[in-house]
């Protein structure tokens, strides 16, 4: 007797098309639009709401912001580790929703000393999402977290730039009222974001053998990894913070040109990281990724600098070539350093190895905008050679300084 097969499962159409088959997927890509688009609101106007509303001096709002980075960078490591421990579902929705509380907190405040103490509270937050959820996407990547991660990176650019529209708005108002709106909308989206995965399975603990102590601490593989990636993740500082900057003060290129390029760059980050993400798989395929980026970076970053001189329109196309270039090995950068964190990362202490990675680049992060300002701002055209020739040195020494710690460790 012939055995009917099953009819095909039918074609997905229209925007479903966009969305992760797997439920639990399609479960944490709600949840990080929602976060994201609240998280694209706040960053927006949050520096308008703390000197126009609340009245801060910019000096002060920035001493309140760096306190918060520095706490957070224990706060990843310390949640990472609750995660593996406890299950990574039930501390991330904690996280989230403490975050809301948190965020509220700044429709309170009203002086310096109780803005710096949200802000030591709220700069927790990011660094304890991060570490958090990294075991969560391991637990429903179906074992390949780069490539959902790539996709998930993409959703988070399209989200940020969704809540930058709103902020807009917001910003065009220019009142008390229309701030506040904003920071309880970006209290509500991390509720908004602890409820929606509320509707994943139950993730258990990982398991795994027992270790006591910082095992990610001693594992050279990963610290040597760490490590490259921090001194790479300065890229990330150059389209916000240096390139605003550089364009207005330093160029003849309109002052359009900056929202340009950040378009530019967050179109390159949604189009194609999925797609950049694939292929990459192991930590040689990873290595030669940051080589490639190495490269992009420092090639980009010399296009940019060259913008210091020439007509407007030259300017304007130096400008957007750079970023184009620059933007590409950002794409690059980003599958490696996932597949960093996640391939050479055992899979029971994935929140305690993603605390320790996230602790590196944001290192880097709390003093980039001290180091750019100090060389390409400050230099100009000898500066920008030589953040771009410190990035394509950790890029091309990246792979066989991880391939080194390898050997060492298995000798060992």
């Amino acid at each position: 007797m012939a055995v009917t097969a099953p009819p095909p499962a039918p074609a997905r159409s229209g925007p479903r098309r966009l969305l992760p088959t797997s439920p639990a997927q399609r479960i944490l890509t709600f949840a990080t639009f929602t976060n994201s688009f609240g998280g694209g609101m706040f960053t927006t106007a949050s520096a308008l709401y703390f000197t126009r509303v609340v009245g801060l001096p910019a000096e002060q709002v920035a001493i309140g912001l760096f306190g918060g980075a520095m706490a957070g960078l224990i706060a990843g490591v310390l949640v990472g580790r609750l995660a593996d421990r406890w299950g990574p579902k039930r501390v991330h929705i904690t996280v989230m929703l403490l975050g809301g509380a948190v965020i509220s907190c700044f429709t309170l405040i009203g002086s310096f000393w109780s803005f710096f103490a949200v802000s030591l509270v709220a700069g927790m937050i990011i660094p304890a999402d991060v570490s958090s959820k990294a075991p969560l996407i391991r637990a429903v990547a179906d074992g390949n977290p780069t490539a959902l991660i790539g996709y998930l990176r993409s959703v988070i650019n399209l989200a940020l730039a969704f809540g930058s529209i709103v902020a807009g708005f917001a910003i065009q108002i220019d009142s008390r009222p229309a701030y506040l709106a904003l920071v309880v909308c970006r209290a509500l989206a991390y509720v908004g974001c602890g409820l929606i995965l509320l509707r994943l399975p139950r993730i258990a603990a990982a398991t795994g053998k027992k270790e006591r102590g910082w095992t990610a601490l001693r594992d050279r593989t990963y610290l040597s990894a760490t490590s490259a990636n921090a001194v790479l993740s300065l890229n990330y500082a150059v389209p916000g913070f240096l390139l605003p900057l550089w364009i207005v003060e330093h160029t003849s290129a309109p002052r359009w040109v900056v929202s340009a390029v950040l378009v530019l760059n967050m179109a390159f980050v949604v189009l194609l990281q999925v797609k950049v993400s694939r292929g990459v798989h192991d930590e040689n395929t990873a290595g030669q990724r940051m080589a490639w980026a190495g490269v992009a970076f420092a090639a980009g970053l010399t296009l940019m600098a060259l913008a210091d001189g020439p007509s407007r329109w030259t300017a304007t196309g130096l400008l957007l070539g750079g970023m184009a270039v620059f933007a590409l090995g950002e794409l690059w950068f980003a599958a490696a350093s996932t597949q960093y964190c996640f391939g050479l990362a055992p899979a029971h202490l994935q929140g305690q190895y993603a605390g320790v990675f996230g602790l590196g680049s944001g290192v880097m992060q709390a003093v980039a905008p001290a180091v750019l300002s100090l060389l390409p701002l400050g230099m100009g055209l000898p500066g920008w050679l030589l953040i771009g020739a410190l990035l394509l040195c950790v890029g091309l020494g990246s792979r066989p300084l991880v391939a080194w710690a390898g050997r060492e460790r298995a000798s060992a």
